[in-house]
């Protein structure tokens, strides 16, 4: 019996195809981003963690990002490679690479795993755990019970756009909800009431984890247009050297931003160091829970840029795959549109509303320089989201017309380049305002790179010429 396809991913108008997919896909990123957010949240207002506990937990994300980067290397790569086959109707490699890229994850987050219980200390000394003895002890004690629940992090997450790639991106919004809800309802009970400080934001995060990838686990026996079986679960390495590329712009993404925040955190603690106010012992920490605030914000308005574009790849890849190129393209316009306004829109929260911000986090608690540093780095910090937020669409829309290459150099130059390159040049000038510089300058930049890409790629998408997954479409067709 013929199983249920996907072809109203032709057939659909493109603004309700993007509303259908993309909205599920930004909810699911936004949970997932609230699960460390939520924490940092709970943290930051306990009055015996405070700024310290903040600044631990800054610390740890970076550590918990490249995690998620292999996941959702293979997980987005299997998703753009799942609906590429199914719009080119081979069933047959779109179970296989999705048993595959099921076991490399499982195996994946075992040996992340135990990497980080191994090198526990050298990695957090890595990430400026060391700004002070309070906060390095915090960050040990988080740090180890957030390890513990990383393969089930890591299998939800990469399991998540494969359920989006069999047609079900509400499923796929659920499991993720449902984990962090488990979450925001258990951090107040073990950090305030039962007093588990640090391990009771660790612990409520891993069992909303474990919940996420249990039902995860549940619709993969109950997939719609996949049907996966006893063979499906072997590693095959000739799809596995077809889908990981596709999603190499996914990790690298993670894997640049993991870079870019060690660089920073260490430029903050070495010119926080020689800064008249935060040289002081009582006051060392506060830059660096300070910039970590202000990269959940940047990871809530990029989850929503990345939900929005990642939800677009089962629909270009589908067309792309069914010869429909005049589709992709209308597609395309609709992303770049929405992708500036929802950087707009963030930009002028921030620019109007830090202090707003800044006191969810827990600012009556501390001291006026801590306020005033976070104002500032919310206004400098995050000035150029619009920016930011085309460039990041752009990346991944070319992940899913199979341009894996130019996805991932333009994802390379942005987070390594410039990313890495100017929080390090920058603070040599303007000191420890150099770091906050870093971000705009760098979205600047990128963003005159993308503009040359966007022009080709529209380019491509008029013209006869056949996309990277319109060729590989072609070579399953070959005898």
């Amino acid at each position: 019996m013929e199983q249920r396809s996907n072809a109203f991913l032709e057939t659909e108008k493109i603004g309700v195809l993007m509303g259908k997919y993309a909205i599920p896909c930004i909810i699911s990123l936004l949970v997932a981003a609230l699960y460390n957010i939520v924490d940092q949240i709970f943290i930051a207002n306990a009055d015996y963690l405070g700024s310290y506990g903040n600044a631990a937990n800054t610390v740890v994300f970076p550590l918990t990002v490249v995690a998620l980067a292999v996941a959702v290397m293979i997980g987005d790569g299997c998703c753009a490679f799942v609906s590429i086959s199914l719009g080119a109707n081979r069933k047959e490699d779109a179970h296989k690479s999705i048993g595959s890229s099921i076991l490399l994850c499982v195996i994946s987050s075992l040996v992340v795993t135990a990497l980080y219980l191994i090198f526990q200390e050298p990695l957090l000394t890595a990430f400026g755990g060391r700004v002070n003895e309070e906060t390095f002890q915090y960050a040990k004690e988080y740090f180890f019970w957030i390890t513990l629940g990383i393969p089930f992090y890591m299998f939800g997450q990469a399991v998540n756009p494969i359920i989006r790639s069999d047609g079900s991106p509400k499923f796929a919004m659920a499991a993720t909800v449902a984990g962090a809800v488990f979450n925001i309802i258990f951090d107040p009970i073990f950090i305030f009431g039962f007093h588990w400080g640090m391990m009771g934001a660790a612990v409520a995060t891993v069992l909303g984890q474990i919940l996420t990838a249990a039902l995860s686990i549940w619709y993969l026996c109950h997939m719609k247009a996949v049907r996966l079986e006893r063979k499906s679960f072997r590693i095959y390495s000739r799809l596995a050297r077809r889908y990981l590329p596709l999603g190499i712009c996914s990790l690298l993404s993670q894997i640049s931003l993991v870079a870019s925040m060690a660089a920073s955190n260490n430029m903050i603690q070495k010119y926080g160091a020689m800064d008249s106010i935060f040289s002081q012992a009582q006051y060392a920490q506060i830059p660096m829970a300070v910039v970590g605030i202000v990269m959940k914000f940047f990871q809530i308005v990029i989850s929503i840029a990345v939900g929005t574009a990642a939800g677009c790849i089962p629909i270009v890849g589908y067309n792309i795959g069914a010869g429909r190129k005049d589709r992709a393209k209308s597609l395309f316009t609709y992303l770049l549109v929405v992708e500036f306004l929802v950087g707009l829109v963030a930009m002028l929260i921030v620019e109007l509303f830090p202090q707003q911000l800044i006191g969810i986090f827990g600012a009556k608690n501390e001291s006026a320089y801590y306020t005033e540093f976070a104002i500032k780095s919310f206004r400098v910090y995050l000035c150029m989201m619009p920016l930011a937020t085309v460039n990041k669409g752009t990346f991944i829309y070319l992940q899913s017309l199979g341009k894996a290459l130019s996805s991932t150099l333009l994802s390379l130059v942005r987070e390594v380049v410039f990313g890495v390159g100017f929080a390090l040049l920058l603070p040599l000038w303007l000191a420890l305002d150099g770091v906050l510089y870093s971000m705009p300058v760098s979205d600047v930049l990128t963003f005159l790179l993308s503009a040359l890409v966007i022009a080709r790629t529209y380019k491509t998408l008029r013209s006869d010429m056949p996309t990277e997954a319109e060729a590989q479409k072609n070579y399953y067709h070959q005898p």
